[in-house]
């Protein structure tokens, strides 16, 4: 069910509405049932396997608290590979095999080519799986008790409004608030619709208007040239952020109705005046994830100067790879760990600059290099990727824009406009939950009044599906 249909304009209010009206202690069956559904709305029969990995965590995290020494390790283990079998059966299975197939037709080594699998990837899998795997390590650690309620376990997993695309939520952050009971309060209420509403706004009016210019660009890179592929590629920066920051809004908005609060996933990302600063405002969950889990296993930062930047350079290898199984994402991981790297040695150098003399040089010099990660994203495949860029590079009349639909690239202008202006000035220096609380009446209505008439004008969404769900 996706956030941007007419069944959830149907499903929300009255999950919603059910929730305050039942007594407490029923109201995680309500919760459950309900994401059930959520869930079920895209392939009913994937649910068996979610449900399988929630029963092998909350036998794993029981185990686990239990146990001690080599055996208690074992358990987070057998957890671990449990779920990555899952996620790798699914998701990267048919990569292998197409390298393994690959390898040895390059070699001239006759044999038998690995079946692939008509399988279609679960959606949210990666993210319920990182969210999973969360629970078993803080248990192993000692941050988390092992929750004891299943159907408490199983909410944590599956709450419908972060189930497909995160924020991918630690225990200590979300089961405790499942148990505490929740009362009705008007303020938090419409501050949640408030977000939803910026949410909407920026997958329907900015993202899935982008997305027209940007697919007329992508699809038919061999056309296009020099500054063509290049504002295509800015578009698209601009479009991924716009649909996956605007799913992470209507998250939030959608469990602070009911009282539940949600980490912030994004903070400004394209206003960072570096790469390390951009990891730290973007995909907030997931590089926090990644960083706490990988990073520091692998020993960060103390190993030496070439250890930390090898452990910098896997860890975001290894998110790019999570991704998506192709070579173009783990190319996109890679350039990321070595921007980080690189910067991790200037640094260390301690060049001193005037850095308020030229913050917005490095702004747009952070934008820039983060760019040129995007091509190899939105591209399908590595080969589409450096066609692209070889394409920018080789332009004859470089400085040629195509621009197909006027009126398109003037509303896609005007929403970018409409939508930075506004988180600049208000989101720079508050949380989420403070800015869309407004202290009158007026302001509200107001407010809700020109982002339903932004979103009924200027929407073109026939129900785009957000970026994220495909991984």
């Amino acid at each position: 069910m996706l956030f941007n249909s007419f069944e959830f304009l149907l499903f929300f209010p009255l999950v919603t509405l059910f929730y305050f009206l039942i007594p407490h202690k029923f109201r995680w069956i309500h919760l459950l049932v309900s994401s059930c559904i959520f869930y079920c709305a895209f392939i009913p029969a994937y649910i068996f396997i979610l449900f399988a990995t929630i029963i092998i965590d909350y036998i794993a995290g029981q185990l686990i608290e239990k146990s001690a020494g080599p055996k208690k390790k074992k358990f987070l283990i057998a957890s671990i590979v449990a779920n990555l079998g899952v996620l790798g059966f699914f998701k990267y299975y048919n990569f292998f095999v197409e390298n393994i197939n690959s390898a040895f037709g390059q070699l001239d080594i006759e044999i038998h080519n690995l079946p692939y699998l008509n399988i279609i990837l679960p959606i949210g899998l990666s993210f319920h799986t990182f969210q999973a795997m969360s629970y078993t390590i803080e248990v192993y650690r000692g941050n988390q008790k092992a929750e004891k309620h299943f159907g408490i376990y199983s909410l944590y997993v599956m709450f419908y409004p972060q189930l497909v695309a995160g924020p991918i939520e630690r225990p200590q952050n979300m089961i405790h608030q499942f148990r505490e009971k929740k009362y009705f309060k008007f303020t938090e209420f419409v501050s949640g619709l408030h977000q939803m509403l910026w949410g909407l706004f920026k997958k329907i009016v900015v993202a899935d208007q982008l997305s027209i210019y940007v697919n007329s660009i992508y699809n038919h890179w061999e056309l296009n040239f020099g500054l063509t592929l290049i504002v295509a590629t800015y578009a698209f920066a601009f479009q991924i952020y716009c649909d996956f920051s605007g799913y992470s809004d209507i998250a939030q908005g959608a469990a602070r109705t009911m009282g539940f609060q949600l980490m912030d996933n994004f903070r400004l990302p394209y206003f960072s005046k570096n790469v390390t600063e951009f990891w730290r405002r973007w995909h907030i969950s997931l590089s926090s994830w990644l960083k706490d889990y990988l990073y520091i296993t692998l020993g960060g930062n103390r190993g030496g100067r070439k250890r930390t930047y090898f452990n910098l350079i896997l860890t975001m290898l290894l998110g790019g790879l999570w991704h998506g199984a192709s070579w173009n994402f783990v190319v996109w991981g890679f350039l990321n760990g070595v921007y980080l790297s690189l910067e991790k040695y200037v640094r260390e150098l301690k060049l001193s600059l005037p850095s308020p003399a030229i913050r917005h040089l490095k702004m747009f010099g952070t934008f820039n290099l983060i760019a040129l990660t995007w091509v190899f994203f939105r591209s399908t495949t590595f080969e589409q990727a450096a066609g692209i860029l070889h394409n920018i590079v080789t332009a004859n009349s470089f400085w040629n824009i195509r621009i197909q639909d006027t009126g398109i690239f003037a509303g896609m202008i005007f929403a970018l406009t409409l939508m930075f202006t506004s988180e600049a000035i208000f989101f720079r220096k508050k949380t989420n939950p403070d800015v869309f609380t407004f202290r009158s009446m007026n302001r509200s209505v107001i407010y809700t009044t020109s982002m339903i008439v932004l979103i009924i004008l200027f929407g073109v969404s026939d129900g785009d599906q957000f970026i994220y769900f495909q991984f």
